[in-house]
């Protein structure tokens, strides 16, 4: 990959091409009718495109080979270096380095595109991602020198794909020791060492994990001290994760992947839903309040699409708000608790172990999201008519697999605070608990509604 970098550079700019083909084109296209098909309606390629194949198997890309992703594949990682190479280079602000902003732009980006239909329509889909890719540009031309500024602090999957990269079985890892001697070696042998440009800011000499490296390669053999490497999918989050923790990273992953997201994901099949609009409608019809029900948004604030019958109230668009901010906030306190609980299980309360602790539910996290995309997978196949009664089969095998997963991660990760099999087996309580309640959120969505 070192060696190669013009290649990757060039495949960096083929997906920058397709990417703005798949958003620009769309959206002066008339939207499909029920006679169109996936293979013959650039409206429909395009949304099974991107979020029946593209997000939902980046999502797997991190798990399997860390941030391959962003280094080398990524448009807006390829966009955004570019304006930083011929930008104004200025020095990042304090302000863009808050550690919140993960969570933050995940959460707001994930409620924005339930509000405009990012999964459906061209033009949410052009607000929402090429929204992202314009601040993408400017953040790139405005800050740092031939960096990806954007994808260190502001990206909003950027926390979700670090938390999925602690999992990959591999990664660049850094030999102290060698790094040390590389010192002395270029007064050996007269030779100078190139400095190397880390795009995606990371102290190579520091790197100990896969969460922040993009896997571009371009450190591949620095100092002779840096190697890819073969790992167990077990160091970075039972070893590392001891130390290598953040509050936000617990937000992210109870808040986010284990809230709001099953919010998003959940209103369009609740009877929970139906039944609190039809409840809130009864009560404001009953009062003679009737804006509530105009449907004069523009679309990009609540979807409006007459044509394709397709229309957010104002009343509507309020409840999917708050249904996803409720959910977010019901699950994710309720699981803040239930790891609360096992932190206190096995001592005095210390905040690192219950980031530590919440660190293990990462794969069924990741998972939960992988199988809420794949509802628009199935959708679309089935109005192609194609046989999709495997779905549930495969959804469950993933989210046992999963569970099992984050559950064994749990048991190494409570074995690093105690060594009784009894005060284990006890901390693991909670632990059991979280994960039956988040397969519980999922078993209503695919199984129960």
């Amino acid at each position: 990959m070192r060696l190669h970098g013009g290649l990757i550079r060039g495949i960096q700019w083929c997906i920058v091409l397709l990417y703005a083909f798949l958003i620009l084109v769309p959206i002066f296209l008339p939207l499909p009718d029920e006679t169109a098909h996936i293979w013959s309606n650039l409206t429909l390629i395009a949304q099974f495109a991107f979020w029946g194949i593209w997000w939902p198997f980046v999502l797997i890309s991190m798990v399997l080979m860390g941030r391959v992703w962003c280094g080398v594949l990524c448009p807006e990682g390829a966009l955004t270096e570019f304006a930083s190479r011929h930008g104004r280079a200025k020095a990042i602000p304090r302000w863009m380095r808050w550690g919140g902003w993960p969570f933050v732009a995940f959460a707001l980006t994930t409620i924005y595109g339930q509000m405009v239909s990012v999964y459906q329509y061209p033009k949410a889909v052009l607000l929402v991602l090429g929204g992202s890719t314009v601040g993408a540009m400017i953040v790139g031309y405005l800050y740092g020198r031939d960096k990806r500024v954007w994808c260190k602090y502001l990206c909003p999957v950027n926390g979700v794909f670090g938390l999925l990269a602690k999992l990959a079985p591999f990664h660049y890892k850094v030999n102290e020791d060698a790094w040390r001697a590389s010192y002395k070696t270029p007064h050996i042998h007269g030779q100078k060492t190139i400095a190397i440009n880390c795009a995606p800011l990371v102290p190579l000499r520091a790197m100990t994990g896969a969460a922040d490296c993009h896997m571009c390669g371009r450190c591949s053999g620095h100092r002779d001290a840096i190697a890819l490497t073969w790992r167990s999918p077990t160091v970075e989050i039972v070893q590392l994760g001891q130390k290598n923790n953040s509050l936000w990273e617990s937000a992210l992953a109870l808040y986010g992947l284990m809230g709001i997201a099953i919010g998003a994901f959940h209103w369009s099949a609740s009877p929970w839903f139906i039944m609190l609009k039809q409840t809130i409608a009864t009560w404001l019809i009953e009062r003679d309040i009737m804006w509530p029900f105009a449907t004069n948004a523009p679309w990009w604030i609540f979807t409006n699409y007459p044509a394709q019958s397709d229309v957010f109230s104002w009343l509507d668009g309020s409840l999917v708000v708050g249904y996803i901010l409720a959910t977010g906030l019901v699950m994710g306190t309720t699981l803040s608790l239930l790891f609360a609980l096992g932190t206190r299980l096995l001592g005095p309360w210390d905040r690192q172990r219950f980031n530590h602790l919440v660190l293990a539910m990462v794969p069924l996290a990741g998972c939960g999201v992988f199988v809420g995309l794949s509802a628009t997978t199935v959708s679309l196949l089935r109005g192609e008519h194609l046989p999709v009664f495997w779905a549930n089969d495969v959804r469950a095998m993933l989210l046992i697999a999963t569970s099992l997963w984050s559950a064994w991660l749990a048991w190494g990760v409570v074995g690093r605070y105690t060594q009784s099999i009894g005060r284990r087996l006890v901390a693991m309580v909670p632990m059991i608990a979280a994960l039956g309640l988040v397969n519980f959120a999922w078993l209503l969505m695919f199984w129960i509604w």
